[in-house]
């Protein structure tokens, strides 16, 4: 079914407050991966399009969004929190027909979305340098000032999420954005620049230009007057994105993929653990750069969590998005192709379990089952790359030493969880993971706004949420004054 309810039209921009169409005129086709549907045309914006939304957020910065104190930008931050509150339930919608995920993980995105607006609301004016002692005669201290125009490449399995912790950020630090959001699902960035217009952000402060990656993004990410860009997606998009913006010199935030593994130790309290290892892994149907794509088991307990991971794993079901069933339909038929892919090169792996499609799920639709497979080679393909699917592989491990092996044993490190009660342990293994963040008998932390967020190796670098991503969309001055 067409949508009908925006409040501008999905075909244009928004540059310098104003709903415009791209200078080409080019539209792109937005499906809905439930069904196969168009939803509605959006923007294919281009270089053109592009250089527009830099010069407006470079004269939001010479004019009134420049001039704005860090109250003053956190008190419009917060504005826009409380609307979308107001508007979470068409959010959620527009989320949930956009990429396809359940209605009511829709719905706490667009709840998240509003939490990182009143987080960095709250944070705008809180951001500090220091006065340093130096020697006799002198004054020195540092400044934290903005970037100037900073470029965010949003991708569309989080669009909500990931607009709040990366545009919200630059925004609370007097930075101007402008969001290239991703082709295959962007309304809520769209709705949210709308919403951001409404609560009385200058114009300018926020561009949004939809488009193709290897247009709009690659025009963003190569701009010669963006001072930072902020990427989320693939290693291979973005290895492109960091060498077009080290052309300029420009700091580049990548959060990248994942292979991210969680620890079961034999003393591990499985009931507490069991909702976590299945959760993890197929939430957004697996389409999560921290999805916990690997479990690893100590032999002692290996078959017993199969076992309960696997009656876990029966019980999914399938389904359109707004059906609100445990999982929605991947964003598109070729990430469905790439998936099936996965499990046939996993064909030599035993299915210890899978979930199932509902019968009445449209064919037309990106659907793909739920696997549990059981993986004893932790060098197995499935084992090392990231699938973006609702897959999972659990690995048995001997010991302690054998667990963080395997769990150190990918070229990813973004996400990592023990389950364990040896305290001893718990802190060995946090120290000793290689990953930028490392649950201990929980996975996620329920989302955590305040919690920084990123990995090493090939799942980025940069900071994310909490204080450290104002950092990140700052600079630091020093100024040292002698006065005798």
């Amino acid at each position: 079914m067409p949508l009908t309810k925006l409040p501008f039209n999905p075909c244009h921009c928004l540059i310098d407050g104003t709903w415009r169409a791209p200078v080409s005129g080019q539209t792109i086709a937005l499906i809905d991966p439930s069904d196969g549907s168009e939803l509605t045309q959006i923007a294919r914006g281009q270089s053109d399009d592009i250089n527009a939304a830099v010069n407006a957020a470079q004269n939001a910065l010479s004019g009134e969004w420049g001039r704005k104190t860090a109250l003053e930008r956190g008190r419009i931050l917060t504005k826009i929190g409380q609307l979308v509150l107001e508007n979470v339930d068409f959010l959620a919608e527009l989320e949930a027909r956009d990429v396809g995920k359940p209605y009511a993980q829709a719905r706490a995105d667009a709840v998240a979305l509003a939490r990182y607006m009143e987080f960095y609301g709250g944070a705008a004016d809180k951001v500090h340098g220091e006065t340093i002692p130096y020697l006799d005669g002198y004054t020195v201290y540092t400044l934290r000032e903005p970037h100037g125009v900073t470029g965010h490449i949003v991708p569309w399995n989080y669009p909500m999420q990931i607009i709040g912790r990366s545009v919200g950020a630059a925004l609370a630090m007097g930075n101007a954005a402008v969001l290239k959001p991703a082709e295959e699902a962007c309304l809520t960035a769209l709705m949210f620049a709308e919403i951001a217009r409404q609560a009385g952000l200058p114009n300018g402060a926020l561009n949004v230009v939809p488009g193709l990656g290897a247009e709009a993004g690659a025009a963003l990410s190569s701009h010669k007057n963006v001072q930072h860009i902020s990427f989320t997606g693939s290693v291979a998009t973005g290895a492109l994105v960091q060498q077009a913006a080290g052309a300029n010199v420009i700091p580049v935030t990548l959060e990248l993929g994942g292979k991210s593994p969680q620890l079961v130790f034999e003393d591990a309290d499985l009931a507490e653990a069991l909702p976590f290892l299945v959760n993890a892994g197929i939430q957004n149907a697996g389409q999560t750069c921290s999805a916990s794509s690997r479990i690893l088991v100590q032999q002692s307990r290996y078959e017993e969590v199969v076992a309960a991971m696997s009656e876990r794993y029966k019980a999914l079901k399938v389904g359109p998005a707004m059906d609100d069933l445990n999982l929605g339909p991947l964003i598109s038929s070729r990430q469905k192709d790439i998936v099936t892919g996965f499990l046939k090169l996993g064909e030599d792996l035993q299915i210890a379990a899978t979930g199932q499609v509902a019968p009445d799920a449209p064919k037309s639709g990106a659907y793909v089952a739920p696997h549990l497979l059981l993986c004893p080679d932790p060098n197995h393909p499935l084992a090392q790359q990231e699938i973006f699917g609702p897959v999972q592989v659990v690995i048995p491990f001997k010991n302690e030493a054998d667990a963080l092996r395997i769990a150190n044993g990918t070229d990813y490190g973004l996400v990592a969880s023990i389950w364990t009660e040896n305290g001893a342990r718990q802190m060995r293994l946090a120290k000793a993971l290689k990953s930028g963040q490392v649950f201990i008998n929980n996975y996620g932390a329920g989302g955590g706004v305040e919690l920084p967020f990123g990995g090493i190796g090939k799942s980025g670098h940069g900071r994310e949420k909490g204080f450290e991503a104002l950092y990140g969309f700052s600079t630091l001055k020093t100024v040292a004054a002698k006065h005798g």
